[in-house]
């Protein structure tokens, strides 16, 4: 007895009109680029220069999912290829009436200090539509809550819906951080220092001018005079030790804040924005300890400020504060133990980056996945190309 492998074509059978082969294809299309862009790897590009200059602005690179483990979507009903506001006509790509658990399948390997890391921004649960692209918390810091409320359509996102951004993984789970004029401490050893990151320097001369050619060369961005022969530039740390040797440059320093100062303006606050307890700011903050899953904190009115969102916003428990007592879910508490691990993020370009330090730490649901390797890369045009870039991976980059 024979088994038949394949079957004739059967000639009576109605063919499919051109049109119906085309929505076919582009069903599978859909189906096939939305399960890899969900579980494999994604293409994000640079928008701002919160890591410059180790990534720049029009940088497209592909962000690897399996890195840490492709995240199982958390709001599962959205138009697919599309992540929060529908292009063109705007309004939400997504409905929020179904809600999973996050979960996360294995990957290869866990968030390791100093990898780039893809994550949705934490202080996104809440935004403002007019002004999608500002701190929300921020924003009602500066100029009241009421205010913002009352002018703006606000709006709330799941956390899979939040904005994606970009930032250098500086403290992991259990890890001690603190920023010492500038200098980022782990654990109380000076932390690895990236060579094209930036921060401010404020650069002295003789009189003389700088050549133009210097600025050119090294793709710096003029500066005016600040006070007599002193300028301030946004320098990378090779670019500063270049500078130096100029002919009339005196002295070429890093320009930090103070240990101590606080800025006048809320919306320049550091994160836990508590300024009597935390008299922090961008250049001389912490020490902090990194929360890591299954440890515990006391609990205290100096110290409270420090994990409420985690508490409250990141793990979703009821948190009443009455007299200088906790009650958590009912229950009165003198201590917290963590129920995920959680990150703190840094822009390599530390006096232009909205990042920990100002909004505390990133919960592990949060995380995307890995920055792997840019596969174009472009000045102000298109036609511009960065060539030394392309298909290099993030991680070469840095060096």
């Amino acid at each position: 007895m024979r088994l038949a492998f394949w079957k004739k074509k059967d000639p009576n059978k109605k063919k499919k009109p051109v049109w119906r082969e085309w929505v076919d294809a582009l069903v599978f299309a859909v189906v096939a680029a939305t399960i890899i862009r969900t579980l494999f790897i994604e293409a994000y590009t640079i928008p701002t220069g919160s890591m410059e200059g180790s990534l720049l602005v029009n940088d497209y690179l592909f962000v690897s999912k399996m890195a840490y483990g492709p995240r199982i979507p958390m709001t599962p009903v959205a138009v697919p290829l599309v992540h929060n506001t529908m292009p063109l006509v705007g309004g939400k790509s997504y409905t929020d009436a179904v809600q999973w658990k996050y979960r996360r399948w294995p990957g290869f390997g866990k968030v390791q200090r100093y990898d780039v890391v893809v994550f949705n921004f934490p202080n996104g649960d809440t935004v403002v539509a007019e002004a999608p692209d500002q701190d929300y918390y921020q924003l009602c810091r500066m100029y009241g809550r009421d205010m913002i409320a009352g002018a703006n359509t606000i709006i709330t996102r799941p956390v899979d819906k939040k904005e994606n951004y970009i930032k250098r993984c500086i403290g992991i789970p259990g890890d001690k951080i603190e920023i010492r004029n500038g200098i980022v401490f782990v654990n109380g050893q000076q932390g690895q220092i990236f060579p094209h990151a930036k921060i401010t320097h404020v650069v002295r001369t003789d009189g003389r001018f700088i050549p133009e050619e210097f600025f050119e060369e090294n793709d710096i961005e003029q500066a005016p005079m600040v006070d007599k022969n002193t300028y301030l530039y946004q320098l990378e740390n090779e670019d500063a030790e270049k500078l130096r040797k100029v002919p009339g440059v005196l002295s070429v320093a890093p320009y930090t804040q103070r240990p101590g100062y606080i800025p006048q303006a809320a919306g320049e606050w550091t994160f836990p924005q508590d300024t009597t307890n935390f008299k922090w700011n961008v250049d001389n903050f912490g020490p902090i300890a990194i929360p890591a899953k299954g440890t515990s904190v006391t609990l205290t009115p100096q110290n409270i400020a420090l994990y409420r969102r985690i508490i409250a916003n990141y793990e979703g428990n009821k948190l009443e504060e009455r007299n200088g007592q906790f009650i958590i879910n009912g229950t009165p508490a003198t201590s917290y133990t963590f129920k995920m691990d959680y990150y703190w993020m840094m822009g390599d370009n530390r006096h232009n980056s909205l990042d920990s330090r100002y909004w505390g730490f990133v919960p592990m649901d949060h995380v995307v996945g890995k920055a792997s390797f840019v596969w174009l890369s472009h000045r102000e045009s298109l036609f511009k190309l960065r060539w030394g870039r392309l298909f290099h991976s993030v991680s070469s980059l840095s060096k």
